[in-house]
């Protein structure tokens, strides 16, 4: 029996039924661009103080109504007290004057019992000033965008058995309706929790639209152009969508504005239903050979070439070879020293890349620039990184280019605390470089850890690998928060992470320009250990 990719050879890798999948399916990745990271300017902290009432009260005090504190060595107002408003009111009424007449420093201070008042210069709302998420309830700012991500975490968990159950093509749509619906809805939200619990929906949509459509187009497309689809097609068209995201943001500053605007052009992708096909290699696996037939002469009609009397000669007649007898479950990954050395080294770097990825793109709206330029930045900084990964993995060792990234990685965000406040656009820089090397590795641990594995056990390693990544970037809010402790540290913990990661490397096998394993056997036998001039054998 031919292999699928023999099957269908006589289609060409280029013809016109490809460049419509190609091209349809990274559209369909737009969204998800600029949906991943809406959280960057949906709960950003705008600028606030307690609400001072309209009272009786003299222009004099009602400037000074809300204490100054000092902050990283600058003195600000404080977010989350001021003075006692039956005390002022006395004191106002007496004529006395603040600062000359009453010490400040003696006066009772009190929370902001009345509310807060926001900054408008960069948001008209965020929720953050809709449920007033600040002071005793701040921690609810970090952990709306974990909710976030623990339905990232949940979809691509669930998605690839959804897909492997009941086909690419109905996941890839219902997610696609999943995502734009529960965007829309967030809007009509009373409160937090329901904003969060929807939220948490959208995530589980995203994720899940985005891996049906990466391995859709995957095993509809051959040759180079299916290499070329994950590493750049996909990859850029993400980085596109997220290019505009901070232009909406700038132009809608209120966060129900941007939430419609970022989930109506999920409804533009409906008519795609009628363009995109099953994949036939699922249709296959499933036995529904006349299904995968028909789609496979259709797409021949289109590229214009003939097709053979029979296409997939012997499939129906060959299950055994579809359905192999023997399966394989995550404690395939732990059973020998040498895969399970691997399976841990492989979840460090991808928490690692996740954690740094995610930490890097949300902190943003922190950094010393716009945060509108500083989101575009971020942005834009991933397209070439991305074509450095193709041409990484089109010329270069895997196990050299990977800690060679993550040392470049660590060393740039090592450097920013270094940075003295008034070059603050070299620390952006530094920053954007360590993004950019970060980015690159993301996308090139992909495929590195397909190559390491036997095909036995490939889809479930990298599920393994992809959802512990999920965790880093859950913890990712909670990162930028140390930074209140000490102003560089989320840059150091995040260097440390990346340059640990590197020397774990060293003890991984190389993959480039070999044949991926079939068997567990064959990747035991594979070097295990190459670390500069000291080669040993692996252990069984």
């Amino acid at each position: 029996m031919k292999g699928y990719d023999e099957s269908i050879a006589f289609l060409g890798q280029w013809g016109r039924f490809q460049q419509v999948v190609f091209f349809l399916l990274c559209a369909s990745i737009v969204p998800n661009g600029f949906g991943a990271f809406s959280v960057i300017f949906l709960t950003d902290i705008p600028g606030h103080h307690c609400l001072v009432p309209e009272e009786n009260l003299t222009q004099d005090w009602r400037d000074a109504m809300i204490p100054i504190e000092v902050v990283s060595g600058k003195p600000e107002q404080s977010k989350c007290s001021r003075y006692r408003l039956d005390v002022v009111r006395n004191l106002s009424a007496l004529g006395l004057i603040p600062g000359r007449d009453v010490n400040l420093t003696d006066l009772e201070q009190e929370g902001c019992v009345d509310g807060w008042s926001y900054s408008k210069d960069i948001y008209k709302s965020t929720i953050v000033s809709e449920f007033d998420l600040v002071c005793s309830e701040q921690w609810k700012q970090p952990f709306t965008s974990t909710v976030y991500f623990l339905g990232v975490l949940v979809g691509s968990f669930f998605s690839g058995q959804l897909s492997d159950r009941f086909g690419r093509k109905p996941v890839f749509f219902s997610t696609m309706a999943i995502q734009t619906i529960f965007t829309f809805v967030q809007i009509f939200s009373p409160s937090w929790p329901v904003f969060s619990t929807l939220l948490f929906i959208s995530g589980l949509g995203q994720i899940s639209n985005y891996v049906s459509a990466f391995v859709l187009g995957t095993e509809i497309l051959t040759g180079d152009v299916r290499v070329l689809f994950p590493s750049l097609g996909v990859c850029l068209c993400f980085a596109v969508g997220y290019m505009m995201l901070p232009l909406f943001a700038f132009f809608l500053r209120d966060w129900t504005s941007l939430l419609i605007a970022i989930s109506l052009p999920g409804l533009l992708y409906i008519p795609l239903w009628w363009f995109i096909p099953e994949s036939p290699q699922w249709l296959l696996s499933q036995g529904r050979v006349e299904e995968a037939d028909a789609i496979v002469r259709d797409a021949a009609k289109r590229n214009r070439v003939d097709a053979p009397v029979v296409i997939f000669e012997g499939y129906s007649a060959h299950a055994d070879e579809i359905h192999p007898k023997e399966h394989h479950n995550i404690f395939s990954l732990v059973k020998t020293k040498n895969i399970r050395s691997t399976t841990v080294i492989l979840c460090l770097v991808w928490f690692t890349l996740s954690m740094g990825y995610f930490g890097l793109s949300l902190n943003t709206s922190r950094l010393h620039a716009n945060p509108y330029i500083s989101c575009f930045i971020s942005a834009a900084v991933e397209v070439p990184a991305y074509i450095s990964c193709w041409l990484g993995l089109k010329y270069l060792p895997r196990r050299l280019s990977v800690i060679f990234i993550l040392l470049l990685a660590g060393v740039s965000l090592y450097l920013i605390q270094l940075v003295p406040q008034s070059l603050s656009q070299l620390a952006v820089a530094l920053e954007m470089l360590g993004k950019y090397g970060i980015t690159i590795g993301t996308a090139l641990m992909f495929t590195y850890t397909a190559e390491l594995y036997p095909t036995v056990l490939r889809n479930t390693a990298t599920g393994v690998c992809a959802t512990v990544s999920r965790i880093g970037s859950c913890i990712a809010p909670f990162l930028l928060q140390l930074s209140e402790y000490f102003e560089y540290l989320p840059y150091i913990t995040l260097g440390t992470l990346a340059v640990v990661s590197a020397f774990s490397v060293l003890f991984l096998a190389e993959s480039f320009g070999q044949p991926l394993p079939q068997t567990i056997q064959q990747m035991q036998k594979r070097e295990s250990m190459k670390c500069l001039c000291i080669t040993r054998k692996p252990h069984s």
